[in-house]
Formats: C-alpha cells, structure tokens, sequence
C-alpha cells in the first residue's frame, strides 16, 4: 500500500480572485482542478490511499471528491475546518490517517504541478539509516533556501534577504553549504509522528526538520530536469497552462 497526503487546505490567498469563491485545490490549470490533476498523478504512480486536508470551502472538496468517486481510490479527510494547521500542523493533525505498509507516506502540495517521477523518487527513500524524510528541493531563485551539507543532509534554513540563518549546529557556515529551495514535495517516515506529538497544534513543516535535523537525517534530493510549477504564485496565468 502507498499512502499520500494532499495538503489542500490553504486559503490561497495568492490566487485571489478566484479563491474568494472556491478552494486553492479546485482552481483549474488548463482546464482541470489542481487537485484532480494530482489524484491522476498519484494513481498512476501506484498510490492507493490518499488523505486530503480541508479547510477554506471544505464542502466544496468533498462533494468534489464525491462527485469523481474518489478517482476509485481509498480516500480519507483530515478535518481542518477548527484551524489552519499550516504544514506541520496538519501532518501532525493527520497521524492518525497517515500509518501504512510501507512506513512512509508522501506529502504533496496540491498547487504544485511537476512532472517528477514520483515512482522514483519514493524509491530514493531507505537509502540510509536513521531517515526520516526525503525533501524534493531545485536551485530556483528564492530568498529562503534551505542549507546541506556535501552529502545532501539538512542542516539550516537562511534568509538571503535578511541574512537570517538557523539551524541547530551553533558554528554552521552557510558558505560551505549548498542552498536549495524546497519545492513542496517530501516523503515523510513515520517514524516522525512521535515526535511531532509535544509540538502545538499550528506549526510549519521545515520549523519541526530545523529543529531535529541534526538528530534525524533529513535528505535533499535533487531531480535532475524535472519541471515544477508553482500555481499558487501564478494566478494571472492560471487557467492558461496546460496540465502536465
């Protein structure tokens, strides 16, 4: 069994007008909601569970995943509608959805469009001891990049703008690393539930890597000419793209 969970509760406020009348999930790119273009991918990649997070327009996701019959696989929701768990939250909130065969489960956000090869990519994970997460990351152009060292383990966050760094190595040189954006795409162990359980309801995804990267080894993996679109940045363009 392979499990995903979407992250599709969002406000997507960057793609308003149009998220003032439906869910960032159900916006179309070329003709076809963001989240129906990934439950595509996903099925052909060989996942046969999803769990969706809903918030911003929840009905609307679900009648939506009704409406489809699911694209005939085992669906669960992770009920969000009390609060917007941002994205460490909502994995945390989802724990209890998210156990499966394999151990691991892939995280993916619904705005993010890519023509990676997600069979391969979730056979990267398990290459060495003590994993607990394999991170999708590209060299776009950003202002927070996230920092490895020379054998791809994460080890800190910077704010180029700002000269922010963190990271929990007191002496890291950001110059000797390698910068790299995430681009919203993660295999997750489950071993990472536990220790998720004494962090707040609301917290961000990459604050819980930060904090035990040094720990837990949290890989950067590069795919080498893949494409990514973000749609949550590309509202003018949106329902022109054709969906890959």
């Amino acid at each position: 069994m392979k499990k995903a969970f979407i992250l599709a509760a969002g406000l997507g406020t960057r793609l308003k007008p149009l998220t003032d009348r439906m869910p960032k999930a159900l916006v179309p790119v070329g003709g076809v909601p963001l989240l129906e273009q990934l439950f595509i991918r996903l099925k052909d990649a060989g996942y046969d569970e999803i769990v969706v997070n809903v918030h911003h327009f929840a009905d609307m996701i679900e009648e939506f995943l009704e409406q489809k019959g699911n694209f005939g696989l085992k669906v669960s929701v992770s009920d969000e509608r009390d609060l917007l768990r941002e994205t460490g939250g909502a994995i945390r909130h989802a724990a209890p959805l998210l156990g499966c065969d394999s151990g691991r489960f892939l995280v993916h956000n619904v705005d993010i469009l890519s023509d990676l090869d997600l069979e391969w990519f979730d056979s990267r994970f398990g290459e060495c001891s003590g994993q607990i997460a394999d991170l999708l990351v590209t060299d776009r152009e950003t202002s927070r990049y996230l920092l490895f060292d020379n054998t791809m383990r994460l080890v800190g966050w910077t704010n180029v703008k700002t000269g922010e760094v963190r990271s929990p190595y007191p002496d890291l040189d950001p110059a000797a690393c390698r910068r790299l954006a995430f681009a919203g795409i993660h295999n997750v162990s489950e071993a990472a539930l536990p220790l998720m359980a004494s962090w707040p309801e609301k917290f961000s995804i990459i604050d819980f890597y930060l904090s035990v990267c040094d720990r837990c080894l949290i890989r950067g993996i590069e795919a080498e000419g893949v494409s990514i679109f973000d749609a949550g940045t590309k509202v003018d363009i949106c329902t022109e793209v054709q969906p890959r």
